[in-house]
């Protein structure tokens, strides 16, 4: 089984070239099924992980998370990319020990948003922003400096398409020390473009959690180098078993079992998975 520095070491080889998914498990199961469909690394998903927890998103605190990334990271051989918010904190030395306990939980890679909690101002201004991607960059030196930091700019979540600023923001977050750039909220061939080519050769993170016409090829074509689903997995998964309890409940009907996945097909998937863990 690799180390966490091989998984490290592999991560950040992955953005080097090329374009690579990296969908996001939401418990141990989803994230060992992934690995066995081949994905070379993985994500948390904030979202996912907080409806397995009866919470809605951005409501699960630091404590369950940091537990929450320590067992996915520890359940899979490849590298695990932390989807972690602001940090967790507004005050900037506790965020940074977040992130150092982030670091410390076996991922490879943590990402840092500029959203601030805060519905009146839901953005961090840009100086406030860029310090604490400077100060998430100096807890993982510290730590020994091996952990990819993606900066995150929320303005296309937050009701603010403002793609002049994206990429301001993006660009500041990279001479920060931002490893990957992420604007999670565009969609447009131009826009993903544009963000692509404004904060070049930095490597880019494209969100798609909802149908789209764009391939994996398409997106490489227009320079993405990673691309996520967020809790789009998750709200599938989701999807099916609300479907059917409904049925149940309203129609008294179990319909909606053929699309189950058969027990045969699982079972010898962990059986095998469990054996290589012993």
């Amino acid at each position: 089984m690799p180390t966490t520095a091989d998984k490290r070491r592999a991560f950040k080889k992955l953005h080097e070239s090329g374009c690579f998914v990296i969908p996001n498990p939401w418990d141990v199961g989803s994230a060992r099924y992934l690995q066995h469909l081949g994905f070379k690394a993985l994500a948390s998903t904030s979202s996912g992980f907080a409806w397995s927890q009866a919470l809605p998103d951005r409501a699960v605190t630091v404590e369950p998370v940091l537990a929450h990334l320590a067992a996915i990271s520890a359940a899979v051989d490849v590298p695990v990319n932390a989807d972690f918010e602001s940090g967790y904190a507004q005050d900037i030395s506790a965020m940074a020990e977040n992130v150092r306990r982030c670091v410390a939980s076996g991922v490879s890679g943590l990402s840092i948003e500029d959203a601030s909690g805060d519905a009146a101002d839901p953005i961090y201004p840009i100086d406030e922003a860029v310090k604490r991607i400077r100060a998430a960059r100096a807890a993982i030196d510290a730590a020994g400096g091996d952990v990819l930091l993606t900066g995150r700019a929320e303005n296309f979540l937050f009701g603010r398409p403002d793609l002049d600023d994206t990429i301001k923001r993006l660009r500041a977050y990279a001479e920060a020390g931002a490893d990957c750039l992420y604007s999670p909220g565009i969609r447009t061939k131009e826009q993903i473009a544009a963000v692509c080519a404004g904060v070049a050769p930095k490597p880019v993170n494209v969100l798609i959690g909802a149908v789209t016409s764009l391939s994996v090829n398409d997106l490489a074509a227009l320079g993405v180098r990673r691309i996520s689903v967020g809790g789009a997995l998750a709200r599938t998964a989701w999807g099916g078993f609300l479907r059917a309890a409904r049925q149940i409940a309203t129609e008294g009907s179990f319909a909606a079992f053929a699309d189950a996945a058969p027990g045969s097909e699982l079972n010898p998937v962990f059986a095998t998975m469990a054996d290589k863990t012993k």
